[in-house]
C-alpha cells in the first residue's frame, strides 16, 4: 500500500496539481494587492475619497471611526468594504484564468486520432471473424470468404 501511495504522490499530474495550488495561492495574493492597492484607492478617489477598506456598519449600536477601533473592541459587524474589495479580486482573478485557460487551449495541440486498418473480417458463410489475408474460413471452412 506505501508503495502505491508513493506511486501516486509522484505522479507528474499530482505534482502538477500541487505547483499549481502554490502557483494559484500566490496569483490570488497578488491579484487581492493589485485590487487593494492600485485599482481600489482612484475608485474611491472618484466617488468622493472613500476608502472602500473601511466601510462597514457597526451591529453593536456603536459608532466606531475606524476599522482598527472597531476591531479592537471585538464588535460585531458588516464590513461590505472588505467585501466589494474582495468581489472585485474574484472578478478580475476569475477573468483572468479565463484568458489564461481560453491561450492555453488554443495552443493546446490537437490529437490526431488515427484508427487502425482492420486486421479482421467477417466470413459470408458463418459470420465468423477470420484474419482478412486468410483465403478459407476456419471455423466452416468457405472458400468463398
Amino acid at each position: 500500500m506505501l508503495k502505491e501511495f508513493r506511486d501516486f504522490l509522484i505522479k507528474g499530474n499530482v505534482v502538477d496539481m500541487a505547483v499549481g495550488f502554490i502557483f494559484g495561492a500566490a496569483f490570488a495574493t497578488l491579484i487581492k494587492s493589485l485590487v487593494s492597492n492600485v485599482i481600489m484607492p482612484p475608485i474611491g478617489l472618484l466617488l468622493g475619497r472613500v476608502d472602500f477598506s473601511q466601510l462597514f456598519i457597526s451591529l453593536d449600536g456603536n459608532t466606531y471611526a475606524t476599522m482598527a477601533e472597531l476591531d479592537k473592541a471585538g464588535a460585531p459587524a458588516i464590513k461590505y468594504g472588505l467585501f466589494v474589495n474582495d468581489t472585485i479580486s474574484f472578478v478580475i482573478l476569475g477573468f483572468v484564468m479565463f484568458m489564461f485557460i481560453k491561450s492555453y487551449n488554443k495552443l493546446k495541440k490537437e490529437e490526431v486520432v488515427v484508427e487502425a486498418a482492420p486486421t479482421t473480417k467477417v466470413c459470408s458463410e458463418c459470420a465468423m471473424e477470420i484474419p482478412i489475408a486468410a483465403k478459407k474460413c476456419g471455423h466452416c471452412g468457405n472458400t468463398a470468404v
